[in-house]
């Protein structure tokens, strides 16, 4: 409650700092030339002030459209509408920037920050303050992330920015494949054990050389043991135990250690006197996120 009402705050701080900006914008550019424009634009860039910057730089490119800052500003305003956390007026600038100078020596930069805009677009205000499993979230922007970085770093293997975009790319990567394996454990839980395994397969054969390769092996063994394919089963758990031998659910003897067995539900003696009315098998969840980093 006290992180919302602290959110809460710095937005209405943030707010009347606004509408105190626009006046001096204002005031600003009421009598400014191209050139004290472009300084004021940058004055609001290196003081981080990204609404007045994007103010700033829009009024530059409108009242000088054919400037020698033109181009400059259209560039900067993507950065600005980053700073902004306006990710998808971001996407929109650098798209317009890529449309107009597709020769220009800074277009990478472009490409650059429309999947930076897409990346940090998965995290909301409240996210920031409050954080959460971001596999947990809705993975659109990041499928929209790795394949703008992808199209840069295929487009411009040699920009300054491909390192940084090939780094987020394998966390995103990773946090794609995670994402399966949470649905997957859903499908466990509404008893949809085909979709579980369909799920636990998909990461296996498309997140190879992923963290939560070794949980897609599990959900698949645990999948094809409650769909009763036993031989599936069989070929998930010896391929992990091949290349996971520590895995949580292994036994020291190789065997799968789940309340769903290849002998069948592990029950307790509660549930057998009870009848199945009481300490039911555990519905089966995967995340070793703690031992495969």
């Amino acid at each position: 409650m006290n992180s919302v009402k602290i959110t809460i705050a710095l937005l209405l701080v943030a707010l009347l700092f606004g509408c105190a900006g626009n006046d001096e914008l204002d005031e600003l550019a009421a009598d400014s030339g191209e050139q004290q424009m472009y300084d004021n634009a940058q004055r609001y860039l290196r003081s981080r002030n990204f609404d007045l910057a994007v103010r700033s730089l829009q009024l530059l490119e409108s009242r000088y459209p054919f400037g020698k800052y033109a181009e400059q500003a259209q560039l900067e305003l993507i950065y600005a509408h980053h700073g902004a956390y306006e990710h998808e007026a971001a996407v929109e600038a650098a798209d317009r920037f890529i449309r107009l100078h597709p020769q220009h020596p800074s277009v990478d930069y472009a490409y650059y920050m429309k999947g930076l805009s897409a990346y940090n677009a998965q995290s909301d205000i409240f996210a920031r303050f409050l954080p959460t499993d971001e596999s947990s979230r809705d993975t659109s922007h990041a499928r929209e992330a790795f394949a703008e970085f992808a199209q840069l770093v295929a487009r411009f293997p040699d920009s300054p920015y491909a390192a940084d975009a090939k780094a987020r790319m394998v966390h995103l990567r990773n946090l794609l494949a995670r994402h399966e394996i949470l649905v997957a454990n859903y499908y466990f839980r509404r008893g949809a054990y085909l979709a579980a395994a369909n799920r636990g397969r998909y990461v296996v054969e498309n997140f190879q050389r992923t963290p939560a390769v070794a949980d897609g092996l599990a959900v698949m063994a645990q999948g094809y043991i409650l769909l009763g394919m036993n031989d599936l089963a069989e070929d998930a758990i010896a391929i992990l135990k091949l290349n996971y031998p520590d895995y949580p659910a292994l036994g020291r003897d190789g065997k799968f250690i789940s309340d769903y067995s290849l002998d069948g539900p592990q029950r307790s003696l509660v549930n057998r006197t009870t009848f199945g009315l009481f300490d039911p098998p555990q519905v089966p969840q995967f995340d070793s996120r703690a031992q495969y980093k």
